[in-house]
């Protein structure tokens, strides 16, 4: 994405914990989306993992 003036957004980062006092509403609301986004890539690696041993139990069981 680009802002106003036609630069390139720098990646919002987020540390779990960080302070949050110094952020704006909508830097907290973009750091929402981005951690939103992380959750639903990390339930699809869960799923991914599950399948895999789920799989593997199957085979090894016979």
């Amino acid at each position: 994405m680009m802002d106003d003036e036609g630069r390139p957004e720098k990646p919002v980062d987020h540390v779990v914990g960080m302070v949050l006092d110094a952020l704006s509403i909508e830097e907290l609301e973009a750091r929402i989306v981005v951690l939103e986004g992380e959750i639903v890539r990390i339930r699809e690696a869960i799923a991914s993992k599950t399948a895999t041993k789920s799989a593997a139990d199957a085979i090894f069981k016979l």
